[in-house]
């Protein structure tokens, strides 16, 4: 008797193949029971930006019906968009889950950190950051980072060892072949974890279209009060913008990332629908954070050096 095959071909389609969108869900909700079984205390980066709502999304989806097992933490610069913070706070406690929030201004008051002459805090959260994974334990963190929005985070593995000062080094990454994740760090040190590290920003925004993720109104175009700096859109507000030279005008725009208010531009746009958002990205040649970040701008190695002392 001989075996059958089934030959996948021209129009056929295999009605066993996972879509693009699906394997790429599959590796998340993966990637997060691992770390629910090798670790005892993660912990998500929650702030509101699409990356963290698309994570938390998966992690919802990877233990349902039971609770999501770990605490969220939100580094707040206090310079956030408050259409942004509303959100937070609402899925917080729409999902019943617990939020550490690190206070960029709190360490600010307290002469810890000292505000940078151009006024962005972005740069300022590592140390609140750091701090918070030293005083709460946590031995694992989620984060929503990519690997096609910047080369430096093109470098990191899933599963990215940090030291006991939190920092980054290249060279001690670990292969990840067949995702095989090696989640073992010595006392003091944790893990940073990347669960769509392999999606794109197109990925994203076609997988929150079809999974119905709600979103703050930041992402779509909208009338806003913005100056020009250095070719950027900014928001105008009390962090210190526009300075007296900087005329602030009222545009249709929409936020591609969302981060720090002084450090964040907006892009002209009329797409006001998720439709319109996947058209709009399908024909950018830029990256969001290419196109958005003023602090990626400050240096080739800006984010490079941001991570090795243990940025995001």
């Amino acid at each position: 008797m001989s075996a059958v095959t089934t030959t996948v071909s021209g129009d056929t389609a295999n009605p066993y193949a996972l879509s693009h969108l699906d394997s790429l869900e599959s590796e998340a909700v993966h990637i997060f029971r691992e770390v629910a079984g090798e670790f005892e205390r993660p912990v998500i980066l929650f702030s509101g930006g699409k990356d963290s709502i698309v994570m938390l999304h998966l992690a919802l989806k990877a233990f349902a019906p039971a609770p999501v097992p770990f605490t969220l933490l939100h580094v707040d610069t206090g310079h956030n968009f408050p259409e942004v913070l509303e959100y937070r706070d609402r899925t917080v406690k729409k999902h019943g889950l617990r939020l550490h929030v690190a206070s960029v201004q709190e360490y600010i008051d307290a002469g810890k950190l000292r505000e940078r002459p151009d006024g962005t805090r972005n740069p300022l959260q590592t140390v609140p950051l750091t701090e918070a994974i030293q005083q709460h334990r946590f031995d694992a963190v989620f984060g929503g980072g990519r690997r096609d929005e910047e080369k430096a985070r093109a470098k990191e593995r899933v599963f990215s060892l940090r030291d006991e000062f939190s920092q980054w080094d290249p060279r001690r990454q670990r292969p990840e072949l067949w995702q095989l994740y090696n989640g073992r760090h010595a006392p003091g040190e944790h893990v940073r974890v990347f669960p769509i590290s392999n999606w794109t920003e197109l990925d994203v925004w076609q997988y929150i279209e079809r999974e119905g993720i709600e979103l703050p109104e930041i992402y779509f175009a909208h009338e806003r009060e913005v100056f020009n700096r250095n070719g950027m859109w900014l928001t105008a507000g009390h962090w210190g913008g526009p300075k007296d030279h900087e005329a602030t005008e009222t545009r249709l725009v929409r936020y591609r990332t969302v981060g720090d208010m002084s450090c964040t531009g907006a892009v002209d746009s009329d797409a006001t629908t998720l439709e319109a958002v996947i058209t709009e990205i399908a024909a950018s040649r830029l990256t969001e954070r290419g196109a958005t970040r003023a602090d990626d701008k400050m240096s080739e190695a800006a984010m490079e050096d941001r991570k090795r002392e243990g940025y995001f």
